[in-house]
């Protein structure tokens, strides 16, 4: 030994009976040999350590270091080692190891099961969940499994977004100008009032804008916290646990089942059928097989196509392809939905509207003052030729452009898009709250329009509850107090089919522990009714037999089967699980009580189909168990797939499982029917369970079956497309259904003009769930697969929130129209006083600064009061919104239209005969139209509540963000008018003048009240232009 790993050995002692604080004279002789056994130990641990290099991938041969034929352990608690020499396997070599997707690699270590070892984990019972040492090793070694996200956007860039407004532009370049000239004229103390004004307008203009839209994009970031956080489950200490995708650590043991997404690279531990669609990694659409011996590598963001396993966790976050992917992927938040899209539509052409008259504006104004018909306040001309200063033109020139753009400003419903935006934030994070998560804002307005609702029965219109009530062997319904007089054979035979046909699992802590029981609601009422009723003991059936093959349950053949061997002689077996009638139509004879097998024939079949029958309309999920030995002479070595029988079965028993109706689904039926939308059950069970469940919800009534509301989807299926369209509207309930039947339903109805929105929750459901215009997932029962084609996620699995959905998306729907008869109540009114000012005075009674004011106020706090308004039963009361039905209706025209005309006359009656009138001058006269304008919209907000009932009152003690947005419009006005009289450019007004105001204001409402006495047509106005331009043309 050199001298530098002897002064090594020597400091490493020391320091180690240092820690101890050991003495060898004060330790007997026997302690002593101890100490001295584990001094040289530790040394030559220590010394292998110093030589030791890192592992790296072409050193594959000692990444593993073999143990010795015979050795011994010896454990000292109290010295701590390093956190990374736990685990014997670097992080390197397990993310190339599946990246690689390297076989011959995981071989030379030892296989998936020494890999495991390697990481410290226990491929049977998963890591210790509750030992957080170890789990805080596990993320110090391997990293947790988040991915890094581009950094979001900050307010800075909302602000500069608002900046590019081509309004807001014109406006900057007429405050800097009017700045500059103002001051050159006026000197600094004086002349920045009007530049300043502007300037301060679109400063508040553009903060408001900036401050919503950065909002927004901070709930999107919430939400899609929420979506991405998504539960798996994992075996941790023997038990099988949901826990989220971010606690997932290297070492993990996570079970798969069909539809679920893998949650981290991985390898298969142990599985049957499994196969993976891996196109989201590589784009192609073919599955994977997985396997133990040909390929056991398991991509995170893959999804599980088919069959179910458990797989060994070896990278996560950013070591896998994913992660990378995910961490260079932004969130897009600019989705624009289909009201978005027609309200840009509205804005544009009322910009272009606004744009036309304001340039026809400035080419009068710039004609009547170029000609000298402009006078100031003295009373003098304004141009008298080249009498007239530069620096006067100039000012006179930017006041008109001024004046134009402001017909452009208030011209154009800056506060639509802001609506929408606050709209569908608003009912986003109250759908949040009634447990729907929007993953697409068009489903938000879309859900509104909706016509038919497909939906699924288990889970959605019952609780997913279920409970074996019955139990039939052979031709005898058996009481639970008589399972002990079944045939012993029988009796193990049913417990192997229950035990060995499963993806659930049952565990017992210990002997004195209740068990626990995991999987999907059916398998986990018959594990329990095995368990508790039948004394099943699920580890001593499972350990006497091997799976030789499976075949998972799919929502097509609705059963699933399990190929077996026993221990104790080598036979092999078949068992069967699943639709009773299906299973039933396998089977040529059954078991009775006493054990015995007896033929069945046709008589005996029919009394078994009676049974199920019976079961099924007493609302009882009915489920088969068959049986079947192989003989001697088939036990060769054939294609495994061959040796599931499907014929010559023996029946073992009918279990029925009941499944109650969830509390409130029936009123929630009704009221979407009372709506005017159609609810169609569309089911995998039994004709019988279906007409049941579907009666007790109330979506079929008494004798309606005769007439062809109940259906089988194979009868669907068959129909020819011309019978289809003319039946699938009578069809209220679609049993023993496929997917393929549910995406088929889906075209019919689309084509037939319903906007259609559909529930389901598997992963086959995934193409129907495109194919609607509003798919709805389950969030408790729902595949990531179907969740991730959906466009909202019911997260408590209950119909009655799917009619929440529907009432909210009505909701988002009036509270637009709400907004834009407002916003364009405010933009026709102001846009033609100052129109017929400007042509006929040469001046506008209501100033830039005036008209920004009004839109900050109308157009944001308005946007705010009205787009936040909560759903009522009357939005249930009417039909859906068509699809292509007018955004503006007539009764929005008969509402907007006479306000206009009110606040039109009035004002120009204060403009022109004003000064008159109240014996006031210009600036007076000009605050009282301001202020007069202001308080009118305050009035007619009220009047924008309802669209068609007189009562605008009603509920509004409720709401108290509208009042207080009415309260704090009041007050800003206030202080605009009697306070910043510079910025505003107003002089106070006396009580007198107040009242006035206020008092015509206030004949809003019974104008209000009285116009929506008028009956309107429900045909648009729209379509009486299209018909008469058609006749024209004939």
């Amino acid at each position: 030994m050199s001298g530098t790993s002897t002064s090594i050995c020597h400091a490493e002692v020391w320091h180690i009976e240092l820690i101890l604080d050991v003495r060898n004279r004060s330790l007997s002789v026997q302690k002593r040999k101890w100490h001295s056994a584990f001094v040289t130990i530790y040394c030559s641990r220590a010394l292998l350590s110093y030589f030791k290099r890192p592992v790296l991938l072409k050193d594959i041969n000692t990444t593993l270091l073999p143990r010795s034929p015979s050795y011994a352990t010896i454990s000292v608690d109290s010295v701590a080692e390093p956190d990374a020499s736990r685990f014997r396997i670097d992080q390197t070599v397990l993310t190339e190891l599946v990246k690689a997707k390297n076989l011959n690699q995981l071989r030379q270590l030892g296989g998936v099961g020494e890999v495991a070892s390697a990481i410290i984990t226990d491929a049977e019972r998963g890591i210790n969940g509750d030992d957080a040492g170890d789990i805080a090793r596990r993320y110090e070694a391997f990293g947790s499994n988040t991915y890094k996200r581009p950094p979001t956007l900050g307010f800075l860039h909302f602000v500069w977004e608002a900046c590019k407004d081509l309004t807001i532009i014109i406006l900057i370049g007429c405050a800097a100008l009017s700045l500059g000239f103002g001051i050159k004229e006026h000197g600094l103390k004086e002349g920045w009032d009007d530049g300043g004004s502007i300037c301060l307008a679109v400063i508040l203009v553009i903060s408001v804008s900036a401050i919503s839209n950065y909002r927004q994009s901070r709930q999107f970031d919430k939400l899609s916290k929420v979506s991405n956080n998504l539960q798996i489950e994992a075996v941790r200490n023997g038990r099988r646990q949901q826990i989220s995708i971010f606690e997932i650590v290297v070492g993990d043991v996570i079970c798969l089942k069909i539809g679920d997404q893998v949650p981290a690279d991985g390898l298969l531990l142990d599985g049957h059928s499994l196969s993976v669609d891996e196109s989201s990694m590589t784009g192609e659409s073919d599955h994977v097989k997985i396997s133990i011996t040909e390929n056991p590598f398991l991509f995170s963001g893959t999804k599980i196509a088919d069959g179910y396993g458990r797989m060994l966790v070896t990278s996560v976050g950013m070591n896998t392809n994913w992660g990378e992917m995910m961490s260079q992927i932004s969130q897009d938040t600019s989705e624009k939905t289909p009201l978005q899209a027609r309200l840009d539509k509205l804005t544009s052409s009322i910009g272009k509207v606004g744009l036309a008259v304001a340039f026809f504006v400035l080419v009068v104004m710039l004609v009547r003052y170029f000609t000298g018909n402009t006078e100031d306040e003295n009373g003098n001309k304004e141009f008298n030729g080249s009498k007239t200063k530069s620096d006067d033109i100039i000012n006179a020139v930017i006041g008109i452009v001024a004046a134009a753009v402001t017909i452009v400003v208030v011209a154009i419903p800056e506060g639509l898009p802001l609506a929408v935006t606050l709209t569908l934030a608003y009912s986003m994070k109250r759908m949040m709250a009634d447990k729907a998560m929007v993953r697409r804002l068009s489903a938000c307005e879309t859900m509104g329009s909706a016509t038919t609702i497909c939906t699924d029965k288990t889970g959605t219109l019952t609780m997913n509850q279920m409970k074996v009530t019955k139990f039939w062997l052979g031709k005898e319904s058996i009481a639970e107090e008589a399972y002990s007089s079944i045939s012993t054979y029988v009796h193990n035979l049913i417990q192997e089919g229950v035990a060995m046909n499963t993806t659930g699992s049952v565990y017992r802590p210990n002997s004195n522990s209740d068990i626990e029981i995991s999987g999907s609601p059916t398998e986990k009422a018959i594990l329990t009714w095995a368990a508790h009723y039948s004394k099943m003991d699920m580890e001593k059936v499972v350990k006497s037999c091997s799976i030789l093959h499976v075949e998972a349950f799919n929502s097509q053949k609705k059963r699933s089967g399990v190929l077996i061997k026993r221990k104790t002689n080598n036979t092999i077996h078949v068992h069967l699980k699943g639709a009773a009638e299906m299973i039933l139509a396998m089977c040529t004879s059954y078991y009775n009580a006493s054990g015995l097998v007896e033929d069945m024939d046709d008589n005996v079949k029919r009394n078994f189909e009676q049974t199920i029958q019976g079961m099924a309309a007493s609302s009882l999920r009915c489920i088969a168990f068959a049986h079947k030995e192989v003989p001697a002479e088939e036990q060769v070595v054939i294609d495994q797939k061959v040796l599931l029988k499907e014929d010559g079965l023996t029946l073992l028993g009918l279990v029925g499982l009941k499944d109650p109706c969830r509390p409130g689904v029936k009123k929630a039926v009704e009221d979407c029917q009372y709506a005017g939308v159609n609810i169609k059950m569309i089911t995998g069970d039994n004709v019988f369970t279906a007409k049941a469940i579907a009666t007790e919800c109330g979506i079929l009534r008494h004798g309606q079956d005769m007439l062809g509301a109940v259906i089988e989807g194979m009868e669907f299926r068959n129909y020819t497309p011309e019978e289809r369209m003319e039946k699938v509207e009578t069809i209220c309930v679609m049993a023993r259904s496929s997917p393929f039947d549910k995406l088929l339903m889906v075209q019919c109805l689309k084509q037939k003009g319903h906007v259609v929105a559909v529930t389901g929750d598997g992963t086959n459901d995934a193409p129907a769930l495109k194919e609607a215009d509003i798919g709805l997932s389950m969030g408790i029962q729902g595949t990531e697969v179907a969740k991730e084609s959906s466009d909202i996620v019911i997260m408590d699995d209950n119909f009655a929130s799917v009619a929440t959905v529907l009432k909210w998306g009505r909701c988002v729907y009036n509270n637009i129209q709400k907004f834009v008869q407002f916003q364009l109540t405010v933009n026709v009114a102001a846009l033609v006083i100052n129109f017929v000012a400007a042509v006929s005075a040469g001046k506008v009674p209501l100033t830039a600064v005036q008209l920004l004011w009004v839109n900050l106020i109308m157009d944001t706090l308005g946007a705010l009061a009205l787009a936040t308004e909560k759903p009522t039963k009357e939005l249930m009361e009417k039909p859906p919104v068509g699809r292509t039905a007018p955004l503006i209706t007539n009764v929005m025209w008969r509402n907007l239209l006479p306000q206009a005309l009110y606040q039109i006359t009035v004002l120009l009656i204060f403009q022109f005969r004003g000064k008159a009138i109240f014996g006031v001058d210009d600036k007076v006269k000009n605050t009282l139209i301001f202020n007069t304008f202001v308080l009118c919209q305050v009035f007619n907000e009220f009047n924008a509540r309802k669209l068609e009932k007189k009562n605008v009152f009603k509920g509004i003690h409720t709401n108290k963000l509208f009042m207080g947005i009415i309260a704090v419009t009041v007050v800003l006005q206030v202080v605009m008018v009697e306070v910043l009289k510079k910025f505003a450019d107003t002089e106070r007004l006396n009580w007198g003048q107040w009242g006035v105001c206020i008092g015509i204001a206030a004949i809003s409402w019974p104008i209000g009240w009285f116009v929506k006495s008028i009956p309107v047509p429900e045909k648009p106005i729209c379509s009486y232009i299209k018909m008469k331009k058609q006749k024209s043309y004939i």
